[in-house]
């Protein structure tokens, strides 16, 4: 990611400077005063200016996504020159990747605590809410159909329809958009499904409340869930295999 970062900041510099104009001579004294000078132009002039402002848009939306929010432009600016130009650099390469790895580092602890911390409100509140009950390990559920048939085991598969969710209400998995209801291993999952599958009489359909600790962690999974992530799963158990 770091170098593809460098690249872009690269091309964006090599297309600056590019676009930059070389520096008049002095003006010779005259008896009148000298004309003001043109302002910089603030739309593309030439084929050279366009490119340059199209890459601009490119790497700075690259730059966003990867969570870069703040920059100090006058330094960015010096850096690709220097680079450009073979000059001396306040850092090697190896001192920029370091200092690249230290930011990411450090948003990805924000976001992380941003996000546990969002979760742990967010259960606190809902315990207190009736119909909802917390188990041991901090799994919460509600039971929105309550079946009759047996309970699995760890060492059963299940037939299941289900829909998972986030906190802000993004759905990011459900076997009802595919259509079908799919089997699992009850020991194959993340731990809240293990430990409130096997609560579960066949028939039922619960809402369950899944601490990260008994999901995906601080790694999350892919990209629809963050690291931390407290999350909201509707499972209907329909059959035991």
């Amino acid at each position: 990611m770091f170098n593809r970062i460098i690249i872009s900041c690269l091309l964006l510099g090599s297309l600056s400077a590019q676009a930059q104009t070389k520096k008049a001579a002095p003006a010779k004294k005259q008896a009148i005063p000298a004309k003001a000078a043109a302002a910089p132009a603030t739309t593309p002039q030439n084929q050279t200016d366009s490119l340059s402002y199209a890459m601009g848009i490119s790497v700075g939306q690259f730059l966003k996504a990867q969570g870069v929010e703040e920059l100090n432009y006058e330094m960015l600016n010096k850096a690709i020159a220097q680079s450009i130009k073979n000059d001396p650099t306040l850092f090697d390469i190896n001192e920029a990747h370091a200092v690249m790895e230290r930011y990411a580092r450090t948003g990805m602890e924000k976001k992380l605590t941003a996000e546990k911390e969002k979760g742990k409100k967010f259960l606190e509140q809902n315990k207190k809410r009736e119909g909802v009950t917390e188990t041991a390990s901090g799994l919460q559920y509600e039971v929105l159909t309550a079946g009759k048939g047996a309970k699995p085991t760890r060492d059963n598969s299940v037939l299941v329809h289900y829909n998972g969710k986030l906190l802000d209400g993004k759905e990011f998995d459900s076997s009802y958009s595919r259509g079908e209801p799919i089997t699992i291993s009850v020991s194959g999952v993340i731990q809240g499904w293990t430990e409130a599958v096997q609560l579960m009489p066949t028939g039922s359909k619960w809402r369950l409340y899944i601490p990260s600790d008994l999901a995906y962690g601080d790694s999350g999974a892919g990209r629809d869930i963050p690291g931390g992530a407290t999350l909201i799963f509707d499972v209907e158990l329909l059959e035991i295999k």
